[in-house]
């Protein structure tokens, strides 16, 4: 009979499921800023943005206000790496005219509360940080301010709702201030269902729900930052508060709810709010037995026909009633007890009949809480992306802990709804008080850090005056450069290369082309056509250098470069024909003509012996001779950053400067030759490759350079050379981002302390790692993998600090770059006597073209520094293949225009 009479109350998986989805759709009503202001489920955000780490310590206050008394509490947190905590609390009644009054009156209740907890805990004297734990939904704009939004669980005090209930707070304890001499900070706001959260969160690090079933119902969960339409940013995650208490508000459940829940809600104090908390929460499940037994009464079907008084009564059967009358091995006994106290006379069919009705109700309670929950882990789950998900939830409330059956349900029904799930519920002690102080102590923690992080980072914000006075010192050294009596101590070499001219379209012919510059070694073959089917085919193949030959011997590296050469003529059928050669070798050479080049010094990693010093060109024939297979003609030697500017200025006349942001840092560009004094000749122009590397290797750019720049330079292969490209290119970021996550780890703030193998090895934090970390479209789930892929086991916080650390190296990396580059614009500015400049720069390299910040930071710091320079950036394809066919075949055109 009980079941025909309750059919509607018996949920099937399906129907579950079906609610698990539309709560999964309220959620993501809730989070996006269009749909929120119609959402029921209002996902407020709590600005609690991290877990406990287990490195929280100190002393702090908690007062809860939100249940049926009212608590203050003194945690004590200790670093003692077992995560212990001390707990002393004492509670207070909470007046029924306090609890239905006037605003006023409640926060001084609390304020006098709090003092007198002080008082006898001896506290007064100590200014402690305190945490506020209030369970009603507020709006939270910042973690220490909260309006709120209504009243629920029996609260109905006046003038609160639509106002701050910190600053009512604050109003309260200043009050006291000079009579008691008290001098307290509320730090946090805190729903008790984060509390629930933040305290199991301390005990186990993988809780990332807190949940309460007790007199009312909510759940929170770490969301990320990314979905949060209501709050700035898309970094990192973000506790959000469901107020799930109110899905259904709109209609959503109606199908579900019975006659009862329909009489039930009519009743309250709030009728049409918090629907589905009325089917859940405790506060409620007593009051719906009673009005199904009565109507069952009322039809006859119990006690006879006879409703006692007490059944007539709003609120005589309380929860309490329920879970005594569900203890099953008490077999009927506590059912008839309790019947029997409220005046019914129940035979024992009656007593079955009832209990059976509790069980319904209270299974029912527990089948949706279930499926609201499932939507949350699903959601959990599907954010991270994963197939299975382990975690945890931290769980609270008088439903849960007292009643008989409903954890073993709850947790059966949860597991059948999401197998993909693997849960672990951990009960909450104190979750309400503690949580308070935990979620103070997090944020006590996270200022503390945020304070080392930015000490830590400060050295690589540049300010416009300091960029400016780096422009300005380039500008120095680049004339330092160019003058003969200086140039031999200068650290910008500007070294002339002997390439007098950029294409002008005639250009045509076969070129071979080499390029060494890096790990791999390139040979080309170009085609140049001209005249109107103007174009450049190319075909190449790329060598690998071993690294025993990039530091071995010099007879070597040239005897595996002409290996190379050999392979690909065969490969291309070209054996036997002598074509002109140009050889891009992007290291630093003096130049005495464009086909003789004198290696000033090794950079990039390369250490061959007997080379420095030597001519590369004659290097090169003595190997083509001592393989005695073929003959070439070389006829240039190039470096790439002109090889850049050159295939850049192919396509577009303006172009008179090439730019190098990769691996290395380099800039040429097309200078008067009455400048340049180590050349003979006024007439015309000559491209200068200034060698820029080495800015600041006699010391003016100290003031900017970090203490985690100097270990870079100590542990390179040229510790005091190349100080500016150490700063500014790609083979050194990564190195930087490794010292300072050292550093950052070292003092606690990274990776809990613990520095792993991994991040002991010099060069394991490859730039590409910096581009790919900064890239915009990663979550942090991304990063956290690329840093799990180098050994680094990270959690979300961590992630978030990285991606801030490789963000001011690479900015800082392209500012400089910009500062460099505002030096030169400035000067063919002035040395062309025009107010405005219009010119392009020819630009290669992976840190420009890959990176996703690093191009445009580089192009605004030029616009800023040189306001009258209208410079365009141009992509070079190919600069050092393409570009070195290029300038071989400009030399031959000049030399036969010269020969003619």
């Amino acid at each position: 009979q009980v079941d025909r009479y309750l059919y509607h109350m018996r949920l099937s998986d399906d129907v579950l499921l079906d609610v698990m989805a539309r709560f999964q759709a309220e959620m993501v009503k809730g989070l996006g800023k269009d749909t929120n202001p119609t959402a029921t489920v209002k996902m407020l955000p709590t600005f609690v943005r991290s877990l406990p780490d287990g490195s929280e310590k100190g002393e702090f206050l908690a007062v809860d206000l939100g249940g049926s008394q009212f608590r203050a509490h003194q945690v004590k947190v200790f670093d003692d790496g077992k995560q212990s905590s001390q707990l002393e609390s004492k509670f207070y009644p909470t007046p029924k005219e306090v609890i239905q009054g006037n605003g006023a009156e409640l926060f001084d209740y609390v304020a006098d509360c709090l003092l007198d907890f002080m008082e006898t805990k001896n506290l007064k004297h100590k200014k402690l940080p305190l945490g506020f734990t209030f369970s009603f939904p507020c709006k939270q704009t910042k973690l220490e301010e909260g309006v709120l939004l209504a009243w629920t669980k029996h609260f109905k005090v006046r003038g609160v709702q639509d106002t701050n209930v910190v600053s009512s707070l604050r109003k309260a304890l200043q009050k006291h201030k000079a009579s008691f001499d008290i001098d307290l900070d509320v730090l946090a706001l805190v729903n008790d269902t984060v509390g629930t959260m933040m305290t199991c969160g301390y005990d186990d690090q993988r809780c990332e729900i807190g949940l309460i079933i007790g007199t009312g119902t909510n759940a929170c969960y770490m969301e990320e930052m990314r979905h949060i339409d209501l709050v700035e940013g898309d970094e990192g995650r973000m506790c959000i508060n469901t107020e799930w208490g109110a899905f259904g508000d709109d209609g959503a459940l109606d199908d579900l709810r019975t006659e009862f829940d329909r009489e039930l809600d009519l009743g309250s104090l709030n009728p049409g709010k918090q629907l589905f908390e009325k089917m859940i929460s405790s506060l409620y499940l007593g009051e719906l037995v009673r009005l199904i037994l009565l109507k069952m009464t009322k039809e006859g079907l119990l006690f006879n026909g006879k409703a006692s008084t007490a059944l007539l009564t709003k609120g005589k059967i309380e929860m309490k009633h329920v879970s005594a009358m569900e203890k099953y091995k008490e077999g009927l006994s506590n059912t008839k007890e309790i019947l029997t106290e409220l005046n019914l006379f129940p035979s024992e069919e009656d007593c079955i009949a009832v209990q059976h009705v509790c069980t319904i109700v209270s299974f029912r309670s527990a089948n949706l809480c279930a499926a609201a929950l499932a939507a949350i882990l699903t959601r959990l789950r599907e954010n991270k992306k994963l197939l299975r998900m382990r975690t945890t939830v931290g769980i609270d409330g008088g439903l849960y802990k007292t009643h008989p059956q409903y954890a073993k349900r709850l947790h059966k029904v949860v597991r059948r709804l999401v197998p993909n799930c693997d849960v672990r519920f951990l009960l909450s002690v104190s979750g309400s008080g503690k949580g308070a102080a935990m979620v103070t102590a997090v944020a006590y923690r996270l200022a503390a850090q945020r304070k080392q992080i930015d000490a830590a980072l400060a050295p690589f914000l540049l300010s416009l005056e300091t960029l400016t006075e780096v422009k300005n010192k380039m500008r120095t050294e680049l004339e330092y450069g160019l003058k003969r009596e200086t140039q031999a101590s200068a650290t910008v070499k500007m070294l002339p290369t002997y390439v007098c001219g950029t294409p002008d379209g005639t250009e045509k012919g076969k070129f071979l082309a080499l390029d060494l510059g890096g790990t791999n070694f390139r040979v080309l073959l170009v085609k140049i056509r001209s005249g109107r089917r103007r174009s450049v085919q190319m075909y190449n193949k790329i060598f690998a250098i071993p690294l025993e030959i990039m530091q071995g011997t010099g007879e070597e590296l040239f005897d595996h470069i002409v290996q190379c050469i050999a392979d690909f003529l065969e490969y291309m059928g070209l054996k036997g024909a002598r074509l002109p050669l140009g050889f891009t070798f992007s290291f630093p050479c003096r130049q005495a003509s464009i086909d003789k080049g004198t290696l000033v010094g090794w950079t990039k990693g390369f250490k061959a012996t007997d080379c420095e010093g030597e001519d590369v060109v004659d290097m090169l024939r003595e190997a083509i001779r001592r393989r005695n297979e073929f003959d070439l003609d070389i006829v240039a030697v190039v470096n790439d950053t002109v090889g850049t500017m050159m295939t850049c200025g192919y396509e577009d006349p303006n172009c008179e400067i090439g730019l190098i942001a990769g691996t290395g840092s380099n800039v040429c560009y097309m200078e008067d030759m009455k400048n340049i004094e180590i050349v003979e000749g006024n007439e015309g122009k000559m491209c200068i490759n200034t060698e820029w590397g080495g800015f600041g290797d006699n010391g003016c750019i100290d003031d900017i350079r970090t203490k985690y720049d100097k270990e870079v330079d100590e542990g390179s292969l040229n510790p005091g050379k190349q100080r500016y490209e150490k700063m500014t290119s790609g083979m050194y970021l990564g190195e930087i981002v490794r010292q300072i996550l050292i550093d950052l780890t070292k003092q606690g703030l990274l990776f809990r302390g613990q520095i792993s193998e991994s991040l002991r090895k010099r060069g394991i934090f490859e730039t590409k790692f910096l581009s790919q970390i900064e890239s915009d479209r990663l979550a942090l789930l991304q990063v956290r993998r690329i840093l799990q892929q180098l050994g680094l086991d990270s959690t979300c916080e961590d992630s978030i600090i990285v991606k801030e650390v490789c963000g001011a190296v690479s900015r800082r990396a392209a500012q400089l770059c910009g500062a460099g580059l505002a030096a030169i614009v400035e000067k063919k500015r002035e040395d062309r006597g025009v107010d405005h400049l219009q010119i392009t720069v020819g630009v290669d390299g992976t840190l420009y073209k890959l990176h996703p910040h690093f191009s445009r930071v580089l192009r605004e710091t030029v616009k800023e520094l040189a306001p009258q320079c209208d410079v365009t950036f141009m992509l070079s394809e190919d600069g050092s293949g393409k570009g070195a066919a290029l300038i071989t075949a400009v030399a031959k055109r000049l030399h036969n225009v010269g020969q003619k």
